[in-house]
């Protein structure tokens, strides 16, 4: 009985952690190819970390704490194999957007904003796993994302220019930044920019030579060396500075103003949801990829364990990251070992090879923030959208707008917002559908090889019917009654799409419609959900006259029912005809 109690908890272990059940049954031939990804991954990890730690506002080493216990700690908890977790632009923009205002000018307050705001994010990560919330994946639209990603690509590059050029901003919003930006050419460093200008010469020409290699870590690498050689801090060319290991003091912690944790609540929730969509458009693709499946409930408590680990180790905000998960798998990455390698790698240098971190200049990791954006940036699909549908068009417009014009935690508001508003549209509103019979008796969208049925009516709703738009399903119905040239006998709905649940007010919406059809000499048939329909107006008590409201198994059931009665009723109109005759 002990055994078995004890196997029943191993099991559920192994399923709370996808990724020890994989280390559990690790294939030897594939170490080889974990271990060449795994350097890989940690090489290009290494040096976006800083520069996402300078974009978040935080000391470099907070970047590197963002990158080695989330690594291990999703490598235990995820179920997808070649994701890699670790900080990304956009949400290091957003995060960046939540706390600078909050924060003002104090590093200390920052840096506990975004270690709490972390933690959050963890948290709210962890209750949307464990209610099965997975499908929240689909709640910010391609539309929605397309738009945000290329707002905030933008926002990212005007924004990091200044440090790429060695000058200052003196507004926050990004239209005040573009329009008196002419006004700072003057301040513009001159040997910064220069040393800016190498940067991108390394990153785009190993690109274009060596795709394979890490560019960001080359780059890094090089332009580090030449500032400890030449003393690049002597020539006005900012650097990074000492770079401790330290983490923030016990009594700032003490001191920390509780109440500004209200502050963080709808942001964190928003950043949550923003985090796990654009992880799981990379773990569904990296999976399609691979030929295997994954969870997107178990992907959530993943990324809530990741965040929380992050936040722990005074790290700021993970999420998947699709380029180095690409990193990952062109180098052939086969499991979750491969985070775990890296992670190991990172860790060595935070304990080894810290000092000469210091030497990086800040322009060199604004240039590689900027080369990431490009990335990002993403007009074609917006073009795709408006040639092919004209609101999903109109909605990534919006957000793409809104994040340059308002900034981009209210710009990602208002897209939710519309968006929000255009699928009510849809429901409230939805496209409906008159159908007809082609020349082999197949039911089609009126066109033109498909015609109508003499006399009869064959309706389509788009969506589920609800309290809010019977009224509109009635009315449609009605009206295509009254305006059709043909008198109308018969009204076939498809009751599949239309209804999904019970609803008091829809059934009794049906029982008017079937009074107002009965004034028409109209017989409604609802074809299919047969007896679940028939249950449900028994169960509401509902009795609407059976002489004209039919239930049909399907609608090719519901039109044979329909030619049969015109056939009976042409029948007995025959025999009248007969006996008036005799």
């Amino acid at each position: 009985m002990e055994k078995a109690t004890n196997k029943s908890i191993w099991q559920k272990i192994l399923i709370w952690m996808p990724g020890l059940a994989t280390m559990l049954h690790y294939k030897r031939h594939y170490f080889g190819n974990d271990v060449k990804a795994g350097l890989s991954v940690a090489a290009v990890s290494l040096p976006v970390s800083i520069a996402y730690a300078e974009l978040t506002g935080v000391g470099a080493i907070a970047g590197l704490y963002s990158t080695i216990l989330p690594l291990i700690v999703y490598a235990l908890f995820g179920s997808s194999r070649q994701l890699i977790v670790g900080p990304d632009t956009a949400t290091c923009a957003v995060v960046a957007a939540v706390v600078f205002p909050l924060a003002a000018n104090d590093p200390i307050l920052r840096w506990q904003l975004v270690v709490i705001l972390t933690i959050m994010i963890g948290i709210w990560c962890i209750i949307a796993g464990k209610l099965h919330l997975g499908a929240l994946a689909d709640l910010l639209s391609q539309p929605i994302l397309i738009g945000l990603l290329n707002g905030i690509s933008i926002t990212i590059m005007v924004d990091q220019l200044a440090k790429a050029l060695g000058f200052r901003y003196d507004y926050s919003y990004l239209i005040e930044r573009v329009v008196y930006f002419p006004f700072k050419i003057s301040q513009i460093h001159l040997l910064t920019t220069f040393v800016s200008f190498l940067t991108l010469v390394i990153l785009v020409g190993l690109k274009r030579i060596r795709p394979r290699y890490p560019a960001p870590l080359f780059a890094v690498v090089i332009m580090t060396f030449l500032s400890w050689l030449f003393n690049f801090d002597s020539y006005n060319v900012r650097i990074i500075g000492d770079v401790t290991s330290d983490f923030i003091p016990m009594e700032s912690w003490i001191d920390f103003d509780k109440g500004l944790m209200r502050d963080l609540v709808v942001p964190s929730l928003n950043i949550a949801i923003i985090c796990f969509v654009s992880m799981m458009i990379t773990v569904r693709s990296f999976a399609s990829k691979n030929n295997y499946e994954t969870n997107a409930d178990v992907e959530f408590k993943a990324l809530g364990m990741a965040n929380i680990a992050a936040g722990l180790s005074q790290g700021f905000v993970v999420s998947g990251t699709s380029s180095r998960t690409a990193v990952n798998d062109a180098n052939g990455g086969k499991t979750q070992l491969v985070s775990i390698i890296a992670a190991i790698i990172i860790g060595l240098v935070v304990l080894l090879f810290l000092s000469p971190l210091k030497y990086i200049p800040t322009c060199v990791l604004g240039v590689i923030l900027i080369y990431s954006s490009i990335s990002l940036i993403n007009f074609q699909t917006i073009k795709r959208f408006f040639k092919f549908d004209r609101d999903a068009f109109y909605l990534s417009l919006t957000t793409f707008i809104s994040v340059l014009v308002i900034g981009i935690i209210p710009g990602m508001a208002l897209a939710v917002l519309l968006g929000l508003f255009l699928f009510l549209r849809r429901v409230f509103r939805p496209k409906d559908q008159l159908l007809g019979m082609d020349e082999s008796g197949r039911i089609h969208s009126i066109g033109q090889d498909v015609q109508p049925l003499k006399n009869t009516l064959i309706y389509r709703f788009n969506s589920p019917l609800t309290y809010f738009n019977i009224a509109y399903f009635k009315r449609r119905i009605i009206s295509y009654i009254d305006e059709s040239e043909e008198p109308i006998n018969y009204v076939i709905v498809d009751a599949i799409p239309c209804f999904t649940y019970k609803d008091v007010s829809v059934l009794s919406g049906i029982d008017e419609l079937v009074k107002s059809l009965k004034v028409r000499n109209v017989i409604l048939i609802l074809s299919g959900r047969r007896k679940t329909l028939k249950n449900w107006f028994k169960q509401m008590n509902l009795k609407p006259d059976a002489d004209y409201l039919e239930f049909a198994y399907d609608l090719y059931f519901a039109v044979r029912l329909v030619q049969s009665k015109e056939h009976m009723e042409n029948k007995t109109e025959d025999e009248s005809d007969d006996e008036l005759d005799d």
